[in-house]
């Protein structure tokens, strides 16, 4: 079977599926790779880095979809993108299948299959295919250095002839995977840092990086999924914990928060009246903005002042680290490959939890449940992120 890479089409994307070093895992594997032309360019991969590890390089999209029996891709085709692909072909990516529900259809139609990398169970033996938490872990890195770039002051402590530096305080709103390398990036910095998670369990891994846990008090309720992960929770729940961790946002000089349940818009964390409580010049770094945001006011794609307040509503982070980014994409997607691969073909087994979770398209039908399912990156709900 012939394994496509094309290069990524949407809208600041850096990333690349698969970089050159993961070309000849596939080889040994049994596959046949080629490379769409630039595919890798962004991510600083050259054609002829794909060329020594023994792709093929196709001049265009065209030409790559027109040999290619499974694509490996980083985000969801567009609809004309996913014209090009072939009958019965595979595709493999993340698909965001609770918002794109006309595409599943649109593969269903072209009698596609396609795995959903979003849906990847958040297991043991699926660790090494999480693509969710490893790009996680990138947006809580990213999410300190833009929150440092926008902050007018220094993080650290700094003693000096001219006077003594306070540190800067930051809070961290989600103990998940984004939430843990953000604590452990704004420590590094010099940062005192504080962490709020709904899950007491996590208490013990913020106070190992050197951040306080900040416990509150919210109306008692199911937080986990069956899966591990979060659910959405009530109004009640959610203006209760506003209402607590004002006083914790009002103090801190960067606040980042982290929440989102797959299905439905980002629960809202933190109001207006928070906001204005907070000194100027503080910053807020909101890693659910392509979601609606954490923040009443975020801007998706903008920094926004907001009473002094600066909103950072980036999104896509990992793309802004491409090199790493798109290293740990091919492992994770290179370990997906191969768990459903026999003699260098795609052999999908329906009794492997992996393969049942993310298989959302099969056989002309669509097979993804739209109900909410739970996301490992939900910070104050259910955080891995």
């Amino acid at each position: 079977m012939m394994i496509g890479i094309p290069r990524e089409r949407q809208d600041g994307e850096n990333r690349v599926a698969i970089i050159p070093s993961g070309v000849s895992t596939l080889l040994e594997a049994g596959y046949e790779v080629v490379v769409e032309s630039g595919a890798g360019s962004a991510a600083h991969f050259t054609d002829d880095d794909y060329r020594h590890a023994g792709a093929i390089i196709a001049d265009d999209a065209d030409a790559l979809y027109r040999q290619a029996t499974v694509i490996l891709k980083v985000r969801a085709p567009s609809s004309e993108e996913a014209q090009l692909i072939q009958q019965d072909a595979t595709l493999i990516c993340l698909l965001d299948p609770w918002f794109n529900q006309p595409l599943l259809e649109q593969l269903a139609g072209q009698n596609v299959q396609a795995f959903a990398l979003d849906l990847v169970p958040r297991t043991t033996r699926a660790q090494s295919m999480d693509v969710l938490s490893a790009m996680a872990g990138i947006s809580g890195y990213r999410a300190v250095l833009s929150g440092a770039m926008a902050l007018p002051r220094y993080f650290p402590m700094l003693m000096t002839a001219a006077g003594t530096i306070h540190p800067a305080r930051v809070l961290v709103i989600g103990a998940g995977v984004a939430g843990l390398m953000a604590i452990a990036t704004a420590r590094r910095l010099g940062a005192v840092v504080e962490a709020y998670d709904l899950r007491p369990e996590v208490k013990e891994q913020v106070e190992s990086l050197g951040a306080d846990f900040i416990e509150i008090e919210v109306p008692e309720s199911d937080t986990t999924g069956d899966s591990g992960y979060a659910k959405a929770q009530s109004e009640a729940f959610y203006t209760a914990q506003r209402q607590q961790l004002a006083d914790c946002v009002a103090r801190a000089d960067l606040v980042i928060t982290t929440a989102a349940v797959p299905g439905k818009p980002a629960p809202k964390l933190i109001d207006q009246e928070m906001i204005h409580r907070m000194k100027s010049g503080s910053v807020i770094v909101d890693l659910a903005a392509d979601k609606g945001g954490n923040v009443d006011g975020t801007v998706l794609n903008q920094k926004v002042d907001v009473d002094g307040v600066t909103l950072v509503g980036h999104a896509n982070h990992p793309s802004r680290v491409p090199v790493h980014a798109s290293q740990l994409l091919t492992r994770n997607i290179t370990a997906f490959l191969l768990n459903m691969t026999e003699d260098g073909r795609v052999i999908p087994k329906l009794d492997d939890e992996i393969v049942a979770a993310t298989l959302v398209v099969q056989h002309g039908s669509v097979r993804h449940n739209t109900e909410t399912r739970e996301n490992p990156e939900t910070s104050t709900q259910k955080d891995t992120d």
